[in-house]
């Protein structure tokens, strides 16, 4: 039996990268590395959630997260991930 990866998007777009992003994308990438999650979270950019003024955004799963920072980015990673 295979288990689905879980996917995280984390919005590219010029609003949220400057906001922000840029170091959620980091954190993001140093959690899976350091958690030995890489080969099972697929890590994807994603241009535009289309809610500029609500990020910036990120989704895990169907789950949008808004306002990410690198203050709630862990505690929102330990949420999706603490128990794989």
């Amino acid at each position: 039996m295979t288990l689905l990866k879980k996917e995280i998007k984390i919005c590219l777009g010029s609003s949220c990268f400057s906001r922000g992003n840029k170091m959620t994308l980091q954190l993001v990438q140093k959690y899976l590395k350091d958690h030995q999650l890489e080969r099972d979270v697929i890590l994807k950019g994603n241009h535009c959630f289309s809610s500029c003024s609500a990020g910036p955004t990120m989704k895990i799963g169907e789950k949008v997260y808004e306002q990410v920072s690198s203050e709630t980015i862990l505690e929102i990673l330990e949420t999706e991930f603490g128990e794989m």
